[in-house]
């Protein structure tokens, strides 16, 4: 705690919105985004890469959330201010961090995908400021956040050999969507029978996450094959196609996140969480790739010459420099 009391002390409005925004950077909606961004417009391998690994690091997360039921700092000592605006977010048992594990598994699968060297420290620098700010914000310690990016780094670590090659790939994709749904289901039959000394609150967020998780993986079991048998989309594609499947389809995920809870809600009660985040993963990796095929067809003369005077710009600057 001894770090977080210092954090408290040098807390000011400009670190306080600088630091919760950075945090967003380990929201789901964040690392929603960023494996959307690389599965349809980068690398199809490396977007299965990024989503296994986090979805394997979530089970992982929560089942430790709730074995070692450690309370929240503000919980732990009743002295502690922590930003307000952070409180909503922080749900649930406070080891591990959450929030650090989701960006250390984005940044890390990056980190370690690219060849970049810029990119390289971006991802380096964001892995570390998002620990820093769920520290600064004073809902993890020290020790939340360290655990979060080890479980994270050891999961990319262990699957990054699985994700190598296309051979490779499609021979553990199969075995990889299976333990993830028999880890999913897993979870939510733990979280479902545990009873915690502490507050409700903490097993109903758990419930949550275990039905998402069941939800997503469920998807993936059914995107995997359409995709590799059937739809067999591209991601590569000129800019401002790039641009129209990401704002296009980003937007419908998030329409199907919100609009859809209420009359789920209505028909299935609490279970309606593993039919949205099924949805969301079905449309994300099958439904909308399919329209792929004719977004990727659109041609705009006038702005291939823009992208061209850019792209020539860039080179010019890299010859210079060179």
């Amino acid at each position: 705690m001894e770090l977080l009391y210092l954090f408290e002390k040098i807390r000011n409005p400009v670190f306080d919105f600088f630091f919760a925004t950075i945090t967003y950077l380990g929201d789901e909606i964040a690392l929603m985004l960023i494996a959307i961004v690389l599965f349809w417009c980068v690398n199809k391998r490396s977007g299965y890469y990024m989503l296994v690994s986090g979805f394997f690091g979530i089970i992982v997360n929560q089942v430790m959330k709730l074995a070692c039921k450690i309370p929240r700092p503000w919980v732990r000592d009743p002295n502690f201010t922590i930003v307000e605006s952070a409180r909503e977010a922080a749900t649930g048992y406070s080891f591990p961090s959450g929030h650090t594990q989701n960006a250390v598994t984005v940044f890390g699968s990056i980190f370690i995908i690219t060849k970049k060297k810029w990119l390289k420290i971006v991802c380096l620098v964001f892995a570390i400021l998002v620990p820093v700010s769920r520290m600064y914000l004073g809902v993890h310690t020290f020790w939340d956040v360290s655990a979060a990016a080890g479980c994270a780094l050891i999961i990319l670590l262990l699957l990054d050999e699985l994700f190598k090659n296309d051979k490779i790939f499609n021979k553990s994709m199969p075995y990889l969507t299976a333990a993830l749904v028999l880890g999913s289901i897993a979870f939510f039959l733990y979280a479902c029978v545990f009873t915690p000394e502490s507050t409700e609150a903490n097993v109903v967020s758990a419930r949550k996450n275990a039905m998402t998780l069941l939800g997503c993986s469920a998807g993936l079991i059914l995107v995997y094959p359409l995709d590799r048998f059937v739809i067999k989309f591209e991601t590569k594609s000129n800019w401002y196609c790039n641009v129209i499947k990401v704002v296009v389809g980003f937007v419908i995920v998030l329409l199907i996140k919100s609009l859809l809870k209420s009359p789920l809600t209505a028909l299935l009660g609490d279970y309606e969480r593993p039919v949205r985040y099924f949805l969301i993963i079905a449309f994300g990796g099958a439904g909308w790739p399919y329209m792929f095929r004719y977004i990727n067809k659109i041609k705009v003369p006038a702005l291939d010459r823009f992208g061209e005077k850019v792209k020539s710009f860039f080179t010019k600057e890299e010859n210079t420099e060179a």
